[in-house]
């Protein structure tokens, strides 16, 4: 047994056969197809209409034939199906159909091709799956075929909207209204009930834990819905296409890495000029190491594929308006930003602003901290304004109320004092100085060392915390009454910022 609804989404019947009226009958169940050569000749007594018969009427017959409207009354007696004409049909004829709630459908193909169709259905209801199958696996063969082939060759197998999502559930090719239905946290094939239909996605994954999983998703609305059962093995053989591709793209993205790293070794291992043959390899990678160069060190998450994630570093920090140079460098990135002339202290500043901004849109997906060294010139300077970049880094690390930034001029002679307060003499003392902010509503004192840190930027500081500007406004008033100080004055904030320094500060 089968529905009316399953026959419509039969690929011999897509674009064949459509609905003219009786929608509602549309989830009748078919038992049986039978064959008439017109409404003349219908089934009469002697020969009824079975119970869950679909009649297909295979002779011609005139539009306003009369015995069309008998013919659908004889099926609805018996029971029957529905009734499939090789033409339309006039209005009148219509609205019996709808009035008895019986699917009356017309034909623009043979229709003794659409009974075999049907029929074989009704024999052999795997053999559907099967053929699907069969063509997935001819067209997706050994070769490896990019994203949008896959999405637009099981688009034509299935005759419904495909899409290839990220582990975000972003479309990377195709598109699909309904995307934000796929649960991408969990890496097993999936369906999901949509209002009109069903969605189905089936996982393509990479070998490795930190490694993305990316989604092959199916939306099949309508009489397409029908198919559900048949599309998951086929969307399963298109998702290891997809998975061939991913291993391809993944051997080019780490052989990519390993040379960019290599050539990055050898410039921070840099004595002098560079050779010829270093600067040839440095021009072929497309890379600017003339002029002033600042760098940038970017720690990544514990769990995130570093190879993977160099792109999407590059795109953040172009989208604040960076052009850096990212490389694969240990458990992270290292990079640095070209100037042909000596940048200003403002411009110097304006970028550290812009990288922060980028911090914090990679803060937890992507990366862990970020550190900024000085600008340093030609390319014997980089290994050195990485090495102060590298050293930020490892300070930022540990200071989550600087939002896990840091920029090396935020150090330099308050770098030194900071080893002297980490002292048994100067401890116990700066956290008598801090003791009224304690167990205070607000966090008053990670809210006071962000906004010394910050240098009194109010909308800074809220921008570390996550709060608003008001808030950080009336924290810092109350710091200023319980510790009886005036944050204007530089001792005193000499005072508290290294006092900040040393107490201990919530873990991360």
């Amino acid at each position: 047994m089968t529905s009316v609804r399953r026959l419509l989404a039969l690929p011999e019947w897509s674009g064949q056969v459509r609905v003219l009226a009786g929608a509602a009958g549309l989830d009748a169940q078919v038992g049986s197809v039978r064959p008439v050569a017109g409404p003349v000749a219908g089934p009469g007594t002697a020969d009824p209409v079975a119970a869950d018969e679909l009649v297909v009427v295979t002779g011609p017959m005139e539009t306003a034939d009369w015995h069309v409207d008998a013919l659908l009354r004889r099926v609805v007696d018996a029971g029957g199906a529905g009734v499939l004409v090789p033409s339309g049909a006039p209005t009148a004829t219509l609205l019996l159909a709808d009035r008895l709630g019986l699917a009356l459908l017309g034909a623009t193909g043979d229709p003794l091709e659409l009974l075999v169709a049907a029929r074989l259905l009704l024999a052999a209801p795997e053999l559907d799956r099967a053929r699907l199958v069969l063509a997935a696996h001819r067209a997706f063969d050994d070769r490896t075929h990019t994203p949008e082939t896959v999405v637009r060759i099981l688009r034509d197998l299935i005759g419904a909207p495909v899409a290839l999502l990220d582990d975000r559930g972003r479309p990377l090719a195709g598109d699909l209204t309904a995307a934000a239905a796929v649960r991408v946290g969990e890496f097993v094939p999936q369906r999901a009930d949509l209002p009109d239909g069903v969605l189905l996605a089936h996982p393509a994954l990479l070998p490795g834990p930190a490694r993305p999983a990316y989604w092959l998703a199916a939306e099949l609305t309508g009489t397409a819905a029908a198919r559900a059962d048949v599309v998951p093995p086929a969307l399963a053989v298109a998702a290891a296409a997809v998975q061939r591709w991913l291993l391809a793209h993944r051997l080019e993205l780490e052989r990519d890495a390993r040379a960019r790293t290599a050539l990055l070794g050898d410039l921070l291992r840099l004595d002098g000029e560079p050779s010829a043959q270093l600067r040839r390899r440095v021009a072929d990678a497309g890379w600017q190491v003339g002029g002033w160069n600042i760098g940038i060190r970017i720690g990544a998450t514990s769990t995130f594929d570093i190879v993977t994630g160099t792109a999407e570093i590059s795109r953040v920090l172009r989208a604040e308006g960076i052009d850096a140079v990212v490389v694969e460098h240990g458990d992270g990135w290292t990079g640095w930003v070209s100037f042909a002339q000596e940048p200003t202290a403002a411009r110097v500043r304006a970028l550290a602003a812009r990288l922060r901004a980028a911090n914090r849109k990679l803060q937890g997906s992507i990366s862990d901290h970020m550190g900024v060294g000085r600008p340093h010139p030609w390319p014997d300077g980089l290994a050195g304004t990485v090495a102060e970049a590298t050293d930020a880094a490892r300070l930022a690390a540990t200071r989550p109320e600087s939002g896990f930034f840091l920029h090396v001029d935020q150090l330099g002679m308050a770098q030194l004092l900071l080893e002297w307060t980490r002292t048994d003499t100067f401890e116990p003392a700066a956290r008598a100085l801090l003791a009224p902010l304690r167990d205070q509503p607000g966090d008053l004192v990670r809210t006071l060392s962000a906004y010394l840190d910050a240098e009194s930027s109010i909308a800074e500081t809220a921008a570390v915390l996550g709060v608003h500007r008001n808030t950080v406004t009336a924290r810092i008033d109350r710091i200023e009454r319980l510790l009886g100080v005036n944050l204007t004055h530089r001792d005193e904030r000499l005072a508290l910022h290294l006092a900040c320094r040393t107490v201990d500060l919530p873990e991360r």
